[in-house]
């Protein structure tokens, strides 16, 4: 009887904790291959280099395939317990927020520079971005449809996993139909590394990029190489790093007097309230240590995205 008693107690404990484990948070998108396919983008000049750039707005406006293959993965993805953000709710909130945006320069002209995706992921703050493409194929009076399904970590890029497939022939030519029929087979081994992935995550920290540079003839008077009690304030950021990032993990490829570069930095996954920590909130953190004495750095924050951020040393 002992034993049943203690049985139970483990399965109820092991119950709990499975219960309690964290999801990632996700939002489906169109890839940029679907968006330029279908004629929704808009071109960008840079520098003589026109760029296409997806125009996820006059998609969903446009275009109703896309938004209920969207539902559709939602649903799917919903039916897995995953949390989930609306590209649609998303993008009005964006909006809201590039009237301020369009505002915010720095003293010296200094744009927030970023894609529309990083826009859209910085908005919805979600862990993971899956991308999806797909292609409709006429058989006759049947039709079936062609997919990929790739994962990126919404703070680096970096693609998690891919799943695609094209599904049987159907009478019905209707997207969410055919989407669902194609890719319900291969959504469980899909689901299983977007949680290998956020659950490595939780152990070794989120992956940021952050970028260090010191304005020209600034008014402070410093550079990476300014001591202070007889230490360069390079090894002073190096040291900070190494007590608040996770495990100490990080590498710099790049110092001069001027600029150091920090890639593969891990920063913890949420804060003491347990709220999501982006690039932003780490650089600001960092800004505000070095504001502090015996520095007393003026120091500016630019927004790269959820995954990077740049701290400009000398001026505000």
């Amino acid at each position: 009887m002992k034993r049943y008693i203690f049985t139970l107690a483990l399965a109820l404990v092991a119950l709990v904790a499975s219960a309690q484990i964290k999801k990632p948070e996700l939002m489906v998108v169109p890839s940029d291959v679907w968006c330029i396919s279908n004629g929704y983008y808009t071109e960008v000049e840079n520098m003589g280099i026109t760029t296409k750039v997806p125009n996820y707005k006059q998609a969903l406006q446009e275009d109703m395939g896309l938004k209920l293959a969207i539902a559709k993965l939602n649903d799917l993805m919903a039916e897995r317990q995953f949390p989930l953000q609306s590209l649609e709710q998303v993008i009005k909130n964006l909006e809201l927020q590039k009237m301020e945006d369009n505002m915010t320069v720095s003293k010296l002209g200094n744009e927030l520079a970023e894609s529309p995706l990083d826009e859209v992921a910085r908005v919805a703050k979600c862990d993971i971005i899956l991308e999806l493409s797909w292609e409709v194929k006429d058989f006759g009076p049947k039709h079936s449809i062609s997919y990929i399904l790739e994962a990126r970590d919404a703070y680096t890029a970096k693609s998690i996993g891919a799943a695609s497939g094209t599904g049987a022939p159907s009478l019905t030519a209707d997207v969410d139909v055919l989407l669902e029929e194609a890719i319900v087979a291969n959504m469980d081994n899909f689901n299983n590394r977007l949680m290998d992935h956020f659950t490595e995550m939780q152990t070794i920290g989120r992956e940021i990029t952050l970028d260090i540079k010191v304005f020209a003839n600034n008014a402070a008077g410093v550079d990476l190489e300014t001591e202070y009690n007889g230490v360069e304030l390079i090894d002073l950021i190096d040291a900070w790093l190494q007590l608040n990032t996770v495990q100490g993990r990080y590498t710099m490829p790049y110092a001069s007097e001027n600029v150091a570069n920090f890639t593969q930095v891990r920063i913890p996954v949420y804060d003491e309230r347990g709220r999501a920590i982006d690039a932003n909130g780490f650089a600001r953190k960092m800004a505000k240590h070095f504001k502090q004495e015996p520095f007393n750095l003026p120091c500016k924050v630019l927004v790269k995205g959820l995954g990077r951020a740049v701290i400009i040393i000398g001026e505000k």
